[in-house]
């Protein structure tokens, strides 16, 4: 099975190489070409394209490539599952969605720049991409300290006596952050970490690493579900939208993706919470 696509790859364009490979065709021969060929080439060469607008193997909506032929193959793995947002984030520029994206991106940048070479650099993107399912197969959850106690007490001590959070030194971005992300969530409207940035006239690497420290301990994208949740909740206890509407309301673009982060959060599924709560008020009454 032939593939192709457009020439200097950076993220999608090597990921998915590696996933086809690996899940779908072993064997699997991929082309580069320059955009303007990708189409004709692929008919005279019988190959399919891929990662080019107008084609089965695209983008859709906030999906990328990758997250396509995870689907379109049916690829059940959980490492794929991990995998698949962060290439996502690195992809579409969303570095709040996974805390590794933005490493994913600056390593391909990097490794796009020394690397004139298509071919050569396909060969380096199936080391970082095997590297990367190890990781997410078997130390997603490990820390980097607890392999070695000498470090993790240093860590500690730094925690405890050196790391005294400074509440009067707030900066004052933190405050107008808050507003923004409210009167968004008010409106319905995507929050995108990038135009906020610009809004701030901050650099998005520079706030999203700073922004756990001044928002309980959250990334970007769980402080924003965690302020929809609440919303939501809210309009539960104060009025009767349908759980579809309020799931609109809050900004999701499908209530499986609400019911999923409700029950995240809350550790219920809403329409249990909302039975509760008018059990409370209906017990409240009859007293």
């Amino acid at each position: 099975m032939k593939w192709i696509t457009r020439e200097k790859p950076k993220i999608d364009r090597l990921a998915c190489p590696w996933l086809i490979r690996k899940f779908v065709d072993t064997n699997a021969e991929f082309i580069y070409v320059p955009y303007s060929e990708v189409l004709q080439k692929a008919e005279e060469l019988n190959a399919i394209p891929f990662d080019i607008p107008g084609v089965e193997f695209t983008h859709y909506n906030d999906q990328c490539t990758f997250d396509y032929i995870v689907k379109k193959y049916q690829i059940k793995d959980p490492a794929i599952d991990i995998l698949s947002v962060i290439v996502r984030g690195a992809d579409t520029d969303r570095y709040d969605i996974a805390n590794e994206s933005a490493g994913l991106m600056a390593i391909s940048a990097g490794l796009s720049y020394n690397i004139q070479n298509d071919y050569q650099l396909l060969e380096q993107g199936y080391i970082i991409y095997d590297a990367l399912y190890s990781w997410a197969t078997h130390l997603y959850n490990q820390k980097h300290l607890q392999n070695s106690p000498f470090e993790s007490l240093l860590y500690e001590v730094y925690q405890k006596f050196l790391k005294e959070p400074d509440k009067k030194k707030v900066p004052s971005w933190v405050k107008e952050l808050k507003n923004i992300i409210q009167d968004q969530i008010d409106t319905q409207f995507t929050l995108d970490l990038k135009k906020i940035s610009d809004e701030l006239a901050l650099n998005p690497s520079y706030l999203s690493r700073e922004f756990s420290k001044y928002f309980d301990d959250l990334n970007f994208g769980d402080y924003v579900r965690q302020k929809r949740i609440e919303k939501a909740i809210s309009l539960m206890e104060e009025s009767d939208y349908s759980l579809t509407e309020i799931a609109y309301l809050t900004g999701f673009s499908d209530q499986s993706h609400f019911t999923r982060t409700f029950k995240q959060i809350t550790g219920k599924n809403p329409l249990s919470f909302r039975n509760n709560i008018r059990k409370s008020k209906a017990d409240t009454k009859s007293k």
